[in-house]
């Protein structure tokens, strides 16, 4: 089986595009992450749910998780706040690691070993520069485990 048989049409955010809706995009359709585009449509990243859902701790928590537990849930409550105003690309890790896509004619384990190496929970299919679609963790081991 082929990445192009694998793909699936999934939604896509241009690297310009209001941070917050982006987040509630991610939130109201369970996605594991977004593939982000520049403007002329090509991949340029992975924003992963996981990178959104670091906005809830704050930095002293993530340098030392002992301190969550003294937290209010409040706190969790501002991520709209520190959304507002923001475009994905600021979401974006500065170091960001290499992107991940395959092409249209990768096999299953081409695919599978991409997300591996990468860590990533989804890839996108590429042909030329432009996006053909998406294939999730969750999708591959679907087809896999047939």
């Amino acid at each position: 089986m082929h990445a192009s048989e694998m793909a699936e049409d999934f939604p896509v955010v241009a690297s310009d595009s209001d941070a917050l809706d982006a987040a509630r995009l991610l939130a109201a359709n369970r996605l594991p992450g977004l593939v982000v585009t520049d403007p002329r449509g090509r991949p340029v990243a992975v924003l992963p749910a996981s990178q959104v859902v670091r906005l809830l701790v704050p930095q002293y928590v993530r340098d030392d998780p002992s301190l969550a537990g003294v937290l209010s849930e409040s706190m969790a409550d501002r991520v709209a706040e520190k959304l507002h105003g923001k475009t994905v690309r600021a979401l974006l890790p500065e170091d960001r690691p290499e992107l991940p896509v395959v092409k249209t004619d990768d096999t299953i384990v081409e695919v599978a070993a991409a997300m591996a190496r990468l860590r990533s929970p989804l890839v996108a299919v590429v042909d030329g520069d432009g996006i053909t679609g998406v294939i999730t963790a969750s999708r591959l081991l679907e087809l896999a485990l047939r």
